[in-house]
C-alpha cells in the first residue's frame, strides 16, 4: 500500500529512507529567554524520526527575524547546543533532519523589537495578526503594525545573517538547510508585487523581486554547498496578509534559478492547505520542466493525494503536517493502513507536552 511513498530518495548529498516527510510546523515551545531548543522539542522530533526527512519548525536567523513567541532561533551558541542534542538524537534513530531558516519580516510585533517597527520590502500597511505572549504567559493574538522598508544598505546584513545561520546549522549537525521563501514572510514579501514596491534593483520585474532570495540562496550555498540547500516557496498562496494568487510566473522563475544552482530540493507549499484552490496539472508540469531536481510537495496532503503525483513524476516526496503532528509514527501507519489519530487544534501553538509529545503510537 502506497509503495511509492515508502521508497528511498536522494536529496542532494543526503539519502533518505522514505518519501513521507515531516512538514515544518510552528509549535512555539522553545525556552525563553533566548529562544533555545529544549528537551521537550528533542522528544517531539525524536518521536518523528522515522520520517524520510524531518524539516524543523522555522528558526529565526536573527532577533530581527522573530515574529512569534517562543519560536527557536539559529544565531546563538546556546541555540546551536540545543539543536545539536536534537540532531544527534534523530541521527541515532536513523533519521535525517533539515532546519528551516526564517526571517518573518513584517509578520511581527513591536514588542519583539524593543518598540521598533518590523521590517519588510516596502512600508505598506496590511492586515494580519501574530502571536505574542500575554500577561498570563499564554499565547495572545495581536495586530501586526505597518512595517518600515529595509534600506538597500541593510540587505547585505540580512544576507549575511542567512549565511551565518547556515554555518551554525552545519555546526549543529543538520543534514540540510531549507530557506523559507514562502507564506508571506520576508523573502516572499520581496518576491510578490503586492508587497514589494521598491525601485532600487530589488523590486520591479521578476528578476528584481527575486534578487534578494537568489542572493540569500547563493550565500547559503557559499556557506555550505548547493547539495545541502533547499528552498520553500508558495506561489499562488494567500497567507499572512499577502495575496499572491498571481505568483505563478515568479514560482516558475525561481524554479529555473534554483535548477541552475543545482539545489538539493524545491519545497512547494500548495495553496489549498489554507482553503485556496488546488494547483492545476499544467502548472505542475511547467514547474517540473523548470526544476528537474527533487520536488517536495506540502499542503493538506494524504497518501491518496500524493500517490498519483508521485506516479506521474510531478513530485518526489510529500510533506505531512497535521497528520504527522498527531501521528508520530505516520510512516508505519501508512505502511500498514492503520487508522490515524485526530489532531487537537487547541494545542497546536504554545504550551507543554499536551498535544505535542503525548499522541499515542500504534499499540500504545
Amino acid at each position: 500500500m502506497h509503495e511509492a511513498l515508502l521508497r528511498p530518495l536522494s536529496l542532494g548529498a543526503v539519502d533518505v529512507r522514505n518519501r513521507v516527510f515531516l512538514a515544518p510546523l510552528t509549535r512555539m515551545r522553545a525556552t525563553a529567554p533566548g529562544d533555545v531548543p529544549n528537551d521537550l522539542m528533542l522528544d517531539y522530533y525524536l518521536q518523528r524520526a522515522t520520517a524520510g526527512l524531518v524539516v524543523t519548525e522555522a528558526a529565526q536567523i536573527s532577533p530581527q527575524g522573530k515574529g512569534y513567541m517562543d519560536t527557536p532561533g539559529i544565531y546563538s551558541e546556546e541555540q546551536v547546543a540545543g539543536w545539536r542534542r536534537i540532531t544527534d538524537a534523530v541521527h541515532e534513530a536513523g533519521g535525517r533532519i533539515a532546519i528551516q531558516l526564517w526571517h518573518v519580516g513584517r509578520v511581527s510585533h513591536e514588542s519583539f523589537h524593543e518598540g521598533a517597527a518590523p521590517v519588510s520590502a516596502s512600508a505598506l500597511p496590511y492586515r494580519n495578526r501574530t502571536t505574542i505572549k500575554g500577561e498570563d504567559g499564554r499565547p495572545q493574538r495581536a495586530d501586526c503594525p505597518t512595517p518600515r522598508a529595509l534600506a538597500t544598505d541593510e540587505l547585505p546584513g540580512v544576507i549575511a545573517d542567512y549565511a551565518r545561520a547556515t554555518r551554525l546549522a552545519r555546526e549543529a549537525g543538520f543534514d540540510l538547510v531549507e530557506v523559507h521563501a514562502a507564506h508571506g514572510y520576508l523573502l516572499h514579501q520581496f518576491l510578490s508585487a503586492e508587497s514589494n514596491h521598491r525601485t532600487d534593483g530589488y523590486g520591479g520585474g521578476l528578476a528584481g523581486r527575486a534578487r534578494l532570495t537568489c542572493e540569500v540562496v547563493d550565500a547559503c550555498v557559499a556557506a555550505w554547498s548547493a547539495d545541502r540547500v533547499g528552498v520553500r516557496i508558495s506561489p499562488q498562496g494567500v497567507f499572512n496578509g499577502l495575496d499572491d494568487t498571481a505568483g505563478e510566473p515568479m514560482g516558475l522563475h525561481l524554479a529555473a534559478e534554483f535548477a541552475r544552482r543545482d539545489l538539493a530540493f524545491l519545497h512547494l507549499s500548495e495553496p489549498d492547505w489554507v482553503g485556496g484552490a488546488e494547483l492545476d496539472e499544467e502548472f505542475r508540469k511547467r514547474l517540473r520542466e523548470a526544476f528537474p531536481g527533487p520536488i517536495i510537495a506540502a499542503g493538506a496532503y494524504t497518501p491518496e493525494k500524493a500517490d498519483p503525483l508521485l506516479a506521474a513524476g510531478l513530485i518526489d516526496a510529500a510533506a505531512f503536517g497535521r497528520s504527522f503532528l498527531a501521528n508520530p509514527d505516520l510512516p508505519a501507519r501508512i505502511r500498514t493502513g492503520a487508522p490515524l489519530n485526530t489532531p487537537d487544534k487547541t494545542t497546536f501553538y504554545g504550551g507543554g507536552a499536551e498535544g505535542y509529545t503525548d499522541y499515542p503510537f500504534l499499540g500504545g
